[in-house]
C-alpha cells in the first residue's frame, strides 16, 4: 500500500528546493533511472516556480498511486492566485509573462505522461502531473 499523500507549501524559494528534493528522493526510492528522475524533477521545479511566482504561492501534493495495474507518482499544484486568462496561449511554446523562455508549462507537459491544467481567473490554478513508473 502506498504511503499517504504529502502536501508541501510553496511560499518561498526554499520551498521549491524542498519540493524538488521530495520528488527526487521518491523517484530514487522507486528505482527510476537517472533520466526519468531528471525529467520529473525538472517538471516539478518548473511548475513549483510558476505556483510561487505567478500564483503568488500555493502548495504541492505528492502521492504514489495505482491505476489500471500501473504505478506512478501524481503531483498536484494548487494556488489561489490570479488564474490564467488564456490557457491555449499559456501552453504555447515561447509564451511568457515573465523573463523566462516560455517553456515552463509546455515543456513540463512534454516531460510527463499526463498533464492537466485547470484555471479560473480570480480564483487560482490547479496543475496535475502524472509520471508512470517504467514509462
Amino acid at each position: 500500500m502506498p504511503p499517504a499523500p504529502k502536501t508541501l507549501p510553496l511560499r518561498c524559494e526554499s520551498d521549491i528546493v524542498q519540493a524538488r528534493r521530495e520528488v527526487r528522493d521518491l523517484t530514487i526510492r522507486l528505482g527510476w533511472s537517472l533520466i526519468e528522475q531528471t525529467k520529473f524533477v525538472t517538471a516539478t521545479s518548473e511548475i513549483a516556480r510558476n505556483t510561487l511566482v505567478h500564483g503568488r504561492g500555493g502548495q504541492m501534493t505528492v502521492e504514489e498511486f495505482s491505476r489500471d495495474g500501473r504505478h506512478g507518482i501524481r503531483l498536484v499544484f494548487t494556488d489561489e492566485g490570479p488564474g490564467i486568462p488564456d490557457l491555449v496561449l499559456a501552453m504555447r511554446d515561447g509564451y511568457t509573462t515573465g523573463n523566462g523562455m516560455g517553456l515552463g508549462l509546455s515543456g513540463s507537459k512534454r516531460l510527463v505522461n499526463e498533464f492537466d491544467l485547470q484555471s479560473e481567473v480570480g480564483k487560482g490554478t490547479r496543475i496535475t502531473l502524472v509520471k508512470w513508473i517504467g514509462r
